[in-house]
């Protein structure tokens, strides 16, 4: 174990920048596989701590407590190398491949998702050779895609059950959402094959038709923003089912001295489902939305709810719709149906709700705008009325060649 300490030592020390291209990536390729091995070793060592209860010698009863508790291992890696080292046993050349380097832990984390113990007990109940497929396995995970791999072991699952009843997709999907103390959210979810692709398919026509100059999103970044924009598209439209007498729709609370404080106002506005916002966050969702007016009492008791009332009336929508066609922030064409109307003066300011003080602009650059971005109508450039659009350091983004003075 110190040999092996010593050379990583060696390597962390190595110059990589006298090396060239294809030596970086012979360096990456060894690496990769003596990270394998390294996995395997974990994985065999895990195994045998398991078998001989190694773990009690700490005073714990299992080697993924000790991985989690002494090691700092997540909880889901350390489930993930003592199920392997399980499965292992039974799959002599994949673990002949994994122990090589051949073969990584992901790809020996596939076989032994699918082949646990009631599944090897199927098999040998209806003669099956774990062994064919062991052999399979080993070279489809040698020289073959990840996603390759996946498929091959799903031929074992369908061996297992090739005449039994389709599953209903219904029952294996998951859907679960955690909110933190910032408001924000992160979630997870787990769909079948065909309920999987109609959310890719979903996300992947808005990613595709929103694609602007100078973009520098990650793939990551476009999908969230996607995702957002179908439900944001479904709210708009109205044809949601109603919630508790009301259609579904983004609740802001928020004072009305915080809403013309033009300061950010950190913590000044609530949601519906308790998040907190920042009166700025707030002053961009009332953009192009509905306001009620509630007065409250001292004691925290409404005394007066006023008539609620639409900022855009549908009619001057429409109008800045037909003038606009798109988003107008430079080099963005996201269509209509997915911007708010801005008001250029904002309307909790004394800016009027008109034609005028209106310009149609995407959720991302209608945020933009809120943080220092800035957009205005130049009604007498050539060849005709256009939206121009500056930086918050005054600069302006311009799109093709420099304007003509």
């Amino acid at each position: 174990m110190s040999e092996l300490w010593s050379a990583l030592d060696a390597l962390a020390v190595e110059e990589l920048h006298r090396l060239s291209e294809g030596q970086v990536l012979d360096r990456t390729a060894l690496l990769v596989q003596i990270g394998n091995r390294v996995a395997a070793e974990l994985t065999r060592t895990v195994r045998h701590g398991e078998l001989t209860q190694a773990a009690e010698h700490d005073g714990l009863k299992s080697m993924r407590s000790w991985l989690i508790g002494h090691a700092r291992v997540a909880p889901a890696d350390a489930s993930r190398v003592v199920r392997s080292g399980r499965a292992l046993e039974h799959f002599p050349v994949l673990a002949a491949g994994f122990a090589d380097g051949d073969v990584t832990a992901a790809q020996v984390d596939v076989v032994s998702q699918a082949v646990g113990p009631v599944e090897r007990a199927r098999a040998e109940e209806q003669g099956i050779d774990l062994a064919s497929f062991d052999q399979a396995w080993a070279a489809v995970a040698v020289e073959a895609s990840h996603q390759t791999l996946v498929t091959a072991v799903r031929a074992f699952e369908d061996a297992l059950d090739p005449d039994g009843a389709e599953p209903d997709p219904t029952e294996g999907r998951r859907l679960s959402i955690a909110r933190h103390a910032d408001g924000s959210v992160t979630g997870r979810f787990d769909l079948d094959a065909v309920g999987g692709e109609k959310v890719q398919a979903a996300i992947e026509s808005i990613v595709q038709a929103d694609r602007p100059k100078g973009d520098d999103r990650t793939r990551a970044q476009q999908n969230a923003d996607a995702l957002v924009q179908l439900c944001d598209n479904q709210l708009a439209s109205g044809h949601l089912p109603t919630l508790r007498t009301v259609k579904p729709q983004v609740f802001v609370t928020v004072d009305v001295e915080d809403l013309v404080d033009p300061s950010a106002g950190p913590g000044a506005a609530r949601t519906g489902f308790g998040a907190t916002l920042s009166a700025a966050r707030a002053r961009w969702v009332a953009c192009d939305s509905a306001v009620t007016r509630v007065v409250m009492g001292p004691d925290g008791v409404p005394l007066d709810v006023g008539r609620t009332h639409r900022v855009v009336p549908p009619h001057l929508r429409r109008a800045v719709e037909q003038r606009d066609g798109h988003c107008v922030f430079a080099g963005c064409g996201a269509p209509t149906h997915w911007c708010d109307v801005h008001h250029l003066v904002e309307w909790a300011n004394g800016g009027d709700t008109s034609l005028g003080n209106s310009a149609l602009l995407c959720e991302r650059h209608h945020t933009k705008v809120h943080h220092g971005f800035r957009v205005a109508r130049d009604d007498g450039a050539p060849p005709g009325h256009r939206w121009r659009t500056w930086r918050p350091d005054g600069s302006e983004i311009l799109i093709g060649p420099p304007l003509q003075r």
